[in-house]
């Protein structure tokens, strides 16, 4: 076959993918945090400000005891003055302690508000490229735990920061009481930090291997609850229950690990601290003995070595940190799959002629299609033949860019779709599929998804009711939907729909949207043979002016069609009318025995 000769159009490199998503580096993972972390809006400066005011008011409560204390013991006249002031910094890190609460509550929702409205963004507009890698409950997964779990950073990380303040100022303050009790606090927080970066370091690993066992199970179960039928039809829920379950000893396992781990740097701080403690208030105790240290000077201390050791405290926030770290590094892996760039060229005039020149298409280093060229002139229709696995969806899918060809273009009136706007060419393309989902509150909203809708005497945007109606009755839908109490107006969940009229309601959204091609992916799959034929006559009748792409199973759609384009292997084999390939022995072995019984009663 002659092949037209034409650009090539690539898309735009892919990331590298592993088995869990695409390959992103931690420091990807780190910048989304600090994005989240300043979508905390004005409760993330009232969560800094308190954590800020109530650090600031824990460094100044030991040196007002210590005061008191002295106060005391010398009977001193400024006594009242002196607990005044303890008693009201005392009132401040309580008052401080209880904003935070409420602040970090908040600037975590927004944070994770934010998260989540850009991974269901991205995840939408990059459709298929997103699915071709990942499971859709892996998906939902990331969107939901790993979304809350990288939510929670505000909080985290400016309380773990400001965990630094009380401990530098206790070093500053022990420094000016006694520079031996400062160098001995410092000593002991060198360990203290060194156990918090080893956590973080194996506790990050840790966390993404259970968040990865959690995403498994999330998508096989998905899977599995997809085909609930044929699971309860086979009687196998025991075993489908195992397959699911099967990542759960490593899930276990990535569990414990992170267990051990925070016990086992629990115990570290448990040993450091009390010991730092105890090494300090050892050398103040010979300070005080010396004639050094005041005994008001030696609480202060005392206060002051426990302030600085509480940065011991900051393993728990470490933890949060480090599963906050794997989940945005999954986070990332979602962004890191691009959504379709779509060009800004506007769509000319034109009957809707479709060319595919030399199109290449792989899935996961797969060759799908192999230098795929034909025409589908204007108005006419072309059906799509083959065995199973010969590429019939993926050519359905580049036909109307719902993927992109690795190599190749396809063009539409002469324009690389890939320089078509979205909305332009979304207007001019309409798809059926074999299984579809059925979007919008009623079934008119559901015939109407994606039309621009518009309704001048209704506050609520609705697509004209003739536009739905004239789609239904080429689907042939309309007879069953008027059936229905409400009609048009009939909820979706509420409506009582076999297969086969789901499949009549898809058409009717795909004939509405469809302002020059139609393909229609196996869409008629489930109808019966009367209402595929009165399906095939409105192709043939009120939609002849569209160009129609149909993937066809039954002998009498491709009869029907002006042309045949017969795949096998992801290759053309031969292009032509029907009644010409009919006499082709391998075409007429690409229909099965029953329909093919069927043609040659006609």
């Amino acid at each position: 076959m002659k092949r037209r000769s034409g650009r090539s159009s690539r898309p735009p490199r892919l990331p590298r993918f592993g088995t869990g998503g695409p390959l992103v580096s931690s420091r990807s993972a780190d910048l989304l945090i600090a994005r989240a972390v300043r979508r905390g809006g004005p409760w993330l400066a009232v969560l800094t400000a308190t954590a800020l005011t109530g650090a600031a008011a824990d460094l100044l409560v030991p040196a007002a005891l210590g005061r008191a204390l002295d106060a005391v013991v010398r009977t001193s006249p400024d006594l009242p003055e002196t607990v005044a002031v303890a008693a009201l910094l005392a009132g401040l890190v309580v008052v401080c302690d209880a904003l935070g609460v409420l602040a970090a509550g908040v600037s975590g929702a927004r944070a994770a508000q934010w998260l989540r409205t850009r991974v269901v963004t991205h995840t939408l507009s990059a459709g298929t490229g997103m699915t071709r890698h990942l499971a859709p409950g892996e998906i939902v997964t990331r969107a939901g735990v790993n979304v809350e779990e990288a939510g929670r950073t505000p909080e985290a990380v400016v309380t773990a920061a400001t965990l630094v303040i009380p401990s530098a100022g206790s070093v500053v303050a022990l420094a000016l009481i006694d520079p031996w009790l400062a160098v001995t606090l410092v000593a002991g927080l060198l360990l203290i930090v060194a156990v918090l970066r080893a956590f973080m370091r194996k506790t990050t690993a840790a966390s993404g291997g259970y968040q990865e066992a959690q995403g498994q199970i999330a998508g096989m179960l998905v899977g599995a609850l997809a085909g609930a039928r044929t699971i309860s039809a086979a009687g196998t829920e025991d075993r489908e229950a195992a397959r699911v379950l099967a990542p759960l000893p490593r899930l276990r396992a990535q569990g414990l690990a992170l267990w051990r781990l925070q016990a086992r740097a629990g115990v570290q701080a448990a040993v450091v601290v009390p010991l730092l403690e105890i090494a300090v208030l050892a050398v103040g105790g010979l300070r005080l003995s010396a004639g050094d240290l005041t005994v008001g000077e030696l609480l202060a201390a005392a206060r002051y070595v426990v302030l600085g050791a509480g940065l011991g405290s900051a393993l728990g926030y470490a933890a949060r940190i480090a599963r906050a770290r794997s989940a945005a590094q999954r986070l990332e892996q979602l962004f890191a799959v691009p959504p379709p760039a779509y060009g800004s060229r506007p769509l000319p005039p034109g009957p809707g002629t479709l060319e595919l020149r030399d199109v290449t298409v792989r899935a996961d280093g797969v060759r799908l299609l192999s230098g795929i060229s034909f025409v589908v002139p204007g108005g006419t229709c072309t059906a799509v033949v083959g065995r199973s696995g010969s590429g019939k969806s993926s050519l359905a899918a580049v036909a109307g860019r719902l993927a992109d060809p690795e190599q190749g273009v396809v063009l539409l009136d002469g324009v690389p779709l890939r320089e078509i706007g979205r909305e332009p060419l979304r207007r001019a393309v309409g798809y059926a599929f074999e299984r579809p989902a059925l979007f919008g509150r009623t079934l008119g909203e559901a015939v109407g998804f994606g039309l621009p809708a518009h309704d001048e005497n209704n506050d609520e945007n609705t697509v004209p009711p003739d536009t739905v109606r004239a789609a239904a009755v080429a689907a042939c839908a309309d007879p069953f939907v008027r059936r229905l109490p409400l009609g048009y107006a009939t909820p979706v969940e509420e409506a009582p729909m076999s297969g086969g009229e789901i499949q009549r309601i898809g058409l009717a959204r795909a004939f509405a949207q469809a302002g020059r091609v139609l393909i229609l992916d196996d869409a008629m799959s489930s109808l019966d043979t009367v209402t595929e034929r009165q399906v095939g006559r409105a192709l043939t009748g009120s939609l002849a002016d569209r160009t129609r792409l149909v993937v066809a199973h039954r002998v009498t759609t491709a009869a029907q069609a002006d042309q045949v384009v017969w795949l096998e292997d992801g290759r053309v084999r031969a292009i032509g009318t029907h009644e010409r390939l009919w006499a082709d022995p391998g075409y007429r072995a690409v229909f099965q025995a029953p329909v093919f019984q069927e043609q040659e009663a006609s």
